[in-house]
């Protein structure tokens, strides 16, 4: 158990694998800063942490595709704590459908959060966690950094990303005793498949769907236990074997298959 005078700052917060998380952190001790767009969910959460585990919980209701609200959540961050020990970069959507068919707006949107808010917020952040005898960040990403995949192409794209910056971001601060750390969950059961707008999907979904509490356990585990990659689940880790060592064109015309949207 840690001291609640440590704060942890979780971001998509509200629900999923940001909420389940959230609660784990309590759990240990670390008090939290919530961020996410509902203010409702935040403080519900707040509240259900602050009763369970005796710890602070500040919310601050943010849409972080926007740059400026990333840039304001950091001088929150700075304003309420000087004690910033945990960065969970949580939040991110996607959109299933073909390329040419999705909104451009609504993939940049999808840029914005998934890229450049885990950029810019770690950035305005690290100054707080270097001051820390011992910090962490971990990154969000997902089983599909590891391949790219049709119909899910900009989102797959966004996730590569993601796990290629979480490792080497790793190796600059390593010396400084800041341990960055990758989640890639597979299918889980969140909200994720119907803001991508895959309903579609759902049977397929529910058939590999992890739950959220699990997801979020095995997240922490590795980020403490200094994991470079951390991927939920037996399943997973064998895809993500697979797509790291199978012929690209098999494993992307596999995933083709699975989430194939017909054109309009």
């Amino acid at each position: 158990m840690v001291k609640s005078e440590e704060y942890a700052l979780v971001t998509g917060a509200s629900s999923g694998i940001g909420r389940e998380i959230a609660l784990q952190l309590a759990a240990k001790g670390y008090s939290l800063l919530l961020t996410s767009r509902s203010i409702g969910g935040l403080e519900q959460l707040a509240a259900e942490v602050k009763e369970r585990y005796a710890v602070n919980a500040l919310c601050f209701a943010a849409d972080l595709a926007d740059l400026d609200a990333v840039a304001k959540l950091a001088v929150w961050c700075k304003e309420a704590t000087s004690s910033l020990t945990v960065l969970i970069n949580n939040a991110g959507f996607g959109l299933w459908g073909n390329f040419d068919e999705l909104e451009l707006r609504d993939q940049q949107h999808m840029l914005q959060l998934n890229i450049g808010a885990v950029i810019s917020l770690t950035h305005q952040l690290l100054p707080l966690l270097k001051q820390r005898p011992k910090a962490y960040i971990l990154n969000v990403a997902s089983t599909a950094a590891y391949q790219a995949v049709p119909t899910l192409a900009v989102y797959a794209a966004t996730k590569a990303f993601v796990l290629n910056y979480s490792r080497g971001l790793r190796l600059e601060l390593n010396d400084l005793n800041i341990y960055v750390s990758c989640l890639c969950p597979g299918p889980t059961a969140t909200g994720f498949a119907e803001r991508a707008g895959m309903s579609a999907l759902a049977d397929l979904a529910d058939k590999f769907n992890m739950q959220p509490k699990e997801v979020a356990a095995t997240g922490l585990k590795g980020l403490f236990r200094n994991k470079a990659e951390v991927v939920p689940g037996g399943l997973n880790r064998v895809s993500g074997w697979g797509a790291r060592h199978l012929p690209k064109l098999w494993i992307e015309g596999i995933s083709a298959k699975l989430y194939k949207v017909k054109h309009k």
